[in-house]
């Protein structure tokens, strides 16, 4: 399927919203698998299937299970004011 078409099935199917300028960024920097075919990037569902496993947490019953967000304390730098 093409990028906007892996764009809605990512909405529709896993509720991630991905647009499909953003599919094209992260095939440089690294996103979901895809192949091409000439010059067109496509993608299978089982590849977008696996890769919304890995961004989509498991069931919660409080947001206070996920921790603190990764790499960030929630608090200023010292000596700089926020």
């Amino acid at each position: 399927m093409t990028g906007h078409e892996a764009s809605n099935y990512l909405r529709e199917r896993h509720a991630i919203r991905r647009t499909a300028a953003t599919l094209a960024k992260l095939r440089c920097v690294g996103g979901p698998p895809f192949r091409k075919v000439g010059q067109d990037a496509i993608y299978e569902p089982a590849d977008l299937d696996g890769s919304a496993g890995k961004v989509k947490s498991g069931p919660l019953a409080s947001t206070s299970e996920l921790g603190p967000p990764s790499g960030r304390s929630g608090h200023a730098p010292a000596g700089k004011a926020g």
